[in-house]
């Protein structure tokens, strides 16, 4: 089942709330003590994921689960521990598995015990979740998420995004369990950041994605992420005040991923790295604190000077006056 995005937080009546985890989606079933872990697009994980796949016993047989794969490091969800899984030979997998354990954090129950629970409507499907914890008495790997009809505890949850909390899922607590359907509701938290374009995608004239850097302390530009397609709109107005690179670039013979975990490039066009923008991100990152998704273009900064922008790594804390935006 899949999720909406919406603009506003607030929790609705008759909805229940969950949050929303940096994390790899994941389906799990436990049939005749054989499990299936396989991520949304199929893909079959259970390999890769032996500290998980060890849990199965746990589980009553006939029972398969909705969920989050995560592993947790340094006081954070570590989304970039969970792709070298995946990227990682499978011989490799033991070793991970006990560097940088991971959990299932179960979210939504689809069969129990033999017991198809889909058209269950979501409270009762939640109660029996609830339940499979405390009679199996399931401890890790496996995670049961919180839930809530609380405005005020929602609220809170918004509040974690310092350990990599992306937002809020809705769930109506009338709702059945509907694959592939957008009935359930999402709200990402996004942070209004200041950035340096050094690069776009597209014609000068008519440029399609911006990619966007910040300098380190030692003064390279280093590059933090790139933007979402621009609109016609927007281009016209950035064409006017991006300027070809000239001399050396910093980024010269860089190339640059289409998007995490895929190795598609993209055809860069190096700028002059002297216009400053303004972007909202979702709060997503990688080790090193690179924009893990793309950023919506906000506005030009013509005002700042690249020297103003934070430096690599710093300034990724919500602004001061609360200007957080919904992922759109």
């Amino acid at each position: 089942m899949l999720a909406a995005p919406v603009a506003d937080p607030a929790l609705p009546p008759g909805w229940a709330g969950e949050p929303k985890w940096d994390g790899w989606r994941a389906l799990v079933s436990v049939e005749a003590g054989r499990i299936v872990l396989r991520s949304r697009r199929g893909t079959d994980l259970a390999p890769m994921f032996p500290d998980i796949r060890s849990g199965s016993g746990q589980l009553p047989d006939a029972t398969a689960l909705d969920g989050e794969i995560v592993v947790w490091e340094a006081g954070r969800l570590a989304f970039e521990r969970l792709q070298k899984r995946l990227q990682r030979r499978r011989a490799q997998a033991a070793r991970l598995a006990a560097e940088w354990p991971a959990h299932f954090v179960a979210f939504d129950l689809l069969r129990l015990a033999g017991t198809d629970t889909t058209r269950w409507p979501y409270r009762r499907r939640r109660a029996a979740l609830e339940d499979l914890f405390t009679e199996h008495e399931l401890a890790a790997p496996w995670a049961l998420c919180p839930s809530t009809t609380d405005p005020a505890t929602v609220r809170e949850w918004l509040t974690w995004t310092a350990v990599g909390m992306e937002g809020i899922v809705f769930k109506r607590l009338e709702g059945r369990y509907e694959p592939a359907v957008r009935r359930w509701r999402k709200y990402k938290v996004l942070e209004t950041h200041d950035a340096i374009v050094g690069a776009i995608t597209g014609r000068l004239a008519a440029p399609r994605t911006l990619l966007l850097g910040r300098f380190d302390t030692s003064g390279r530009l280093q590059y933090t992420g790139r933007s979402t397609n621009l609109s016609q709109a927007a281009g016209r107005a950035l064409a006017e005040l991006l300027a070809p690179a000239t001399g050396t670039h910093p980024w010269a013979g860089w190339t640059f991923s289409a998007g995490w975990g895929t190795n598609e490039t993209l055809n860069a066009t190096l700028v002059r790295p002297d216009l400053v923008v303004e972007v909202d991100v979702d709060v997503a990152r990688d080790s090193a604190g690179r924009w893990r998704h793309p950023a919506r273009w906000h506005r030009i900064r013509a005002e700042l000077h690249p020297i103003q922008v934070p430096k690599f790594g710093e300034g990724d804390e919500p602004p001061a006056d609360g200007n957080l935006h919904e992922q759109p």
